[in-house]
């Protein structure tokens, strides 16, 4: 296939397959983030909850100490920039417009002797914010007159985590864990010892016995055993106090499921006929389960001896004296105390193999906590030591760690990460933790330990449970703080000053929120002096993932896990484009076709595979969603009708390669270069490369100056006109026409299609491209376009 790019070249192409979508728009992370983040073309009334007007919406309304005035906000507005790119560049300042909040100030009177209140007096202004930053078409931003740009980072997804030691502890064992990892809030460890106990932390903080936590979210001991164990009852049947226990049987009742892949000791019989359904010592499967639910079985032969392995469930009282605790071990002096008591049934714990365990009941027994109450104390006691411990602090200081929207948020991540993991279907609103996650999350840990097939260890490294904090996130989190800073002194200055005479711009001062802008452009780690030595190198730049940074891993502590190449990367994150050195593996590049989806999880196109035939459905999936089905490779050989020729495809299933029916591949790549990122997609020939050679090649093409006389290859990969046009190097003519006039500062077009309003000074069919001349770049080279 032949292209004509233009009057001097043709590109022939002799690839063997054509993608079925062309590659997007290499900037559109950066872009489409930042224009999230501002949503500067939306009316204020039409603006969603994101960005800047979700900070402003989290922050306001501020109330002083009192209760006696209200700061209310109504909505920000974002003027024009003072300056042009090219004149900011000039005179050395930034790129930026100023942002104006219409505050509302509103004044309450108490009426004396009541709680009620009542509004005395609004006042409304605008207030001034300072300035934020704008970000050019190419993708970049300029600050005090260089060009810099804002690294996106990569970082562990907040929602629930299940490990394990992989038995590095000093017995030997593995022990298993649990985080809730909230975006903002204290972090939820639980945990088990080399003792089989199960402890929690919170922040990392001294650990106390996990059942002491639910029991302060208000549960009792028996509530907690009902929650976690299926129950058993047991009838003692003619048994006597003074009777010799051990030669007796007895009957248990319970749902018969919960025997499956369990040996019984005594033989099981019809209650009709009396004929044996079960033999001793046999192993019951789900055919005996359904027999035995036939023959109409309730009730289960049980020996002494296995009556005094069970645990009491619940608590026994005769009238007003207590007769016995539940999660108390059953003993032939309690069986004595309650058959004198006339007590012939009681519930005990079903504890069977893949079921929940005795490591909850026995970290309760450790805990010696006895009432909800007890437990909020021994809590706060833990969290504050020192502090004279009151039920209400107590109740206030849980309440603050994980149920209040001001100080603990899990976002819109996070609450779905969570939902999918314990099978919930909370709204994506819930920001907090409710009491049930927290329930679910200690009984998968329960069922994880004990072997529950269902169960998984889940993998940090997986692109499922890490994903890309763009630019618009870093800035919203950044302005948080500043806010914040502003909030303390806002709330301080309306408890000072006169309600009479207090206006906007007294209480208000701004300088905290610019200081924190100005701070992350000016010194943060993810803020980059952009690298401007050729055109590729701007692109690979802005398409970069990092690991560093606030929030995210050091050097020095990352292990070889984080920085190896994942399954999961395929498509994703180029296992090829990485610095060699300290940062190898921290620092990676975006692939081709990748983009970043709205919860922040890297996407990557597949085409869709329909028996065995290729449609035009071309399908975005990410990491986690790709889990589940086959895959097959771009090469892959297909007919003329679209068909796949082979019986048995190459695709991919999760981490494994294998030979997968042709009518059951789901997907298959939509491109060779799909793989890998801009830069390493540049080398020709690239297969043929060793992966040590070809990471030197990707990283060194960035590295090249141009040419006196720029001239094109002679033989390219076909990525070369794209990089070329998304890098903004290149003019690009807006729309089609005649070309009026060229000198070495300027190109003037006349268009075929009159797309401007009537008044403007310049004709309206008219398009004036200037190039840039002799320009110096961050790297001290000469642009220069001609």
């Amino acid at each position: 296939m032949s292209v004509l790019k233009n009057r001097h070249r043709i590109r022939k192409s002799f690839g063997a397959i054509t993608a079925p979508l062309d590659v997007p728009d290499l900037l559109q992370i950066q872009k489409d983030s930042y224009g999230r983040f501002l949503q500067r073309d939306v009316p204020p009334d039409q603006r969603g909850k994101e960005g800047l007007e979700a900070v402003f919406r989290s922050i306001f309304p501020i109330s002083d100490f009192s209760g006696s005035s209200t700061l209310e906000y109504v909505h920000y507005r974002l003027g024009d920039p003072k300056y042009d790119v090219e004149e900011c560049r000039v005179r050395g300042v930034t790129f930026a417009c100023p942002v104006r909040v219409a505050l509302r100030l509103i004044i309450w009177e108490k009426e004396e002797g009541s709680e009620t209140k009542h509004i005395r007096d609004i006042k409304e202004q605008d207030i001034y914010l300072g300035e934020i930053p704008l970000m050019t078409s190419t993708g970049s931003f300029i600050i005090n007159g260089t060009e810099r740009v804002i690294v996106s980072q990569m970082h562990k997804s907040p929602g629930a985590f299940f490990t394990h030691d992989k038995g590095k502890g000093v017995s030997g064992r593995v022990l298993y864990s649990a985080r809730l990892i909230p975006q903002r809030g204290s972090w939820l460890d639980f945990e088990f010892d080399a003792k089989d106990f199960l402890y929690v932390r919170i922040d990392r903080r001294r650990k106390f016995p996990a059942t002491v936590l639910l029991m302060a979210l208000g549960m009792t001991e028996e509530q907690i055993l009902e929650y976690f164990y299926s129950f058993e009852t047991i009838n003692l049947g003619d048994a006597q106090s003074g009777d010799v226990l051990e030669s007796m049987t007895f009957q248990r009742a319970f749902n018969l499921a919960l025997m499956l892949d369990q040996r019984v000791q005594l033989p099981i019989t019809d209650p009709e006929s009396g004929e044996i359904l079960v033999k001793p010592n046999q192993r019951i499967n789900k055919r005996l389960v359904a027999k035995l639910e036939k023959a109409g079985v309730t009730q289960v032969p049980c020996t002494y001896a296995e009556l005094t392995e069970r645990i009491l469930a619940r608590t026994i009282m005769q009238g007003e004296q207590l007769v016995a605790k539940c999660n108390t071990p059953i003993s032939k002096e309690l069986l004595d105390t309650l058959l004198e008591q006339g007590i012939r049934e009681f519930e005990v714990l079903h504890m069977a193999p893949q079921l929940i365990g005795p490591s909850l009941r026995a970290t309760m027994e450790l805990d010696k906590v006895t009432s909800p109450e007890q437990a909020l104390i021994e809590v706060y006691k833990k969290m504050k030591p020192g502090d004279p411990p009151t039920l209400e602090a107590a109740k206030t200081m849980l309440q603050n760690f994980f149920f209040n929207e001001e100080r603990y948020s899990l976002s819109k991540v996070g609450r779905l990460k969570i939902n999918k993991k314990l099978g919930q279907d909370y709204p994506l609103e819930q920001l907090v933790l409710t009491h049930e996650d927290i329930l679910l999350t200690v009984k998968y840990l329960l069922e994880l330990k004990e072997g529950n097939p269902q169960r998984f260890v889940d993998d940090i490294d997986h692109l499922g449970n890490r994903r890309v904090r763009s630019v618009g996130e870093l800035l919203e989190t950044q302005f948080r703080i500043g806010l914040v800073r502003m909030e303390r002194t806002i709330k301080e200055r309306m408890s000072l000053q006169d309600t009479e005479t207090m206006m906007l711009h007294d209480i208000v001062n701004a300088k905290p929120v610019a200081g924190a802008i100005h701070e992350f452009f000016g010194s943060s780690q993810l803020s980059q002096f952009m690298d401007q030595t050729n055109p590729l190198s701007e692109i690979t730049h802005k398409r970069r993932l990092s690991a560093l940074g606030p929030g995210g891993l050091t050097r020095e502590r990352a292990g070889f896990d984080v920085r190896d190449v994942h399954s999961s990367h395929y498509g994703r994150i180029c296992p090829i484009e990485t610095p060699e050195g300290p940062n190898i593996g921290l620092i990676a590049s975006l692939a081709t076709f990748a983009r970043v989806n709205d919860f922040g999880f890297i996407e990557t196109p597949y085409r869709k595979i329909e028996d065995g035939r290729l449609t035009d459905q071309v399908e975005y999936l990410s990491a986690i969603e790709e889990d589940k089905f086959r895959i097959a490779q771009a090469n892959s050989t297909v007919d003329e009708n679209g068909g796949l020729v082979e019986e048995f495809v190459s695709s991919r299933l999760g981490s494994e390669f294998m030979g997968v029916p042709r009518e059951e591949v789901d997907y298959i790549d939509v491109a060779p270069t799909q793989l890998v990122s801009v830069a390493a997609s540049l080398i020709p020939f690239l297969e043929h490369d060793d992966a040590n050679r070809a990471l030197m090649g990707s990283n060194m093409q960035r590295q090249g100056v141009p040419l006196v006389r720029p001239t094109a290859p002679l033989v390219g990969t076909g990525v070369e006109h794209q990089a070329a046009i998304d890098s903004g190097t290149c003019v690009v003519a807006k729309r089609s026409g005649l070309v009026d006039s060229v000198d070495a500062g300027r190109i003037v077009i006349q268009a075929d299609v009159d797309l401007t309003s009537e008044d403007t000074v310049i004709p309206a069919n008219v398009d004036i491209y200037h190039l840039t001349k002799y320009r110096r770049s961050n790297q001290n080279t000469c642009i220069n376009q001609r």
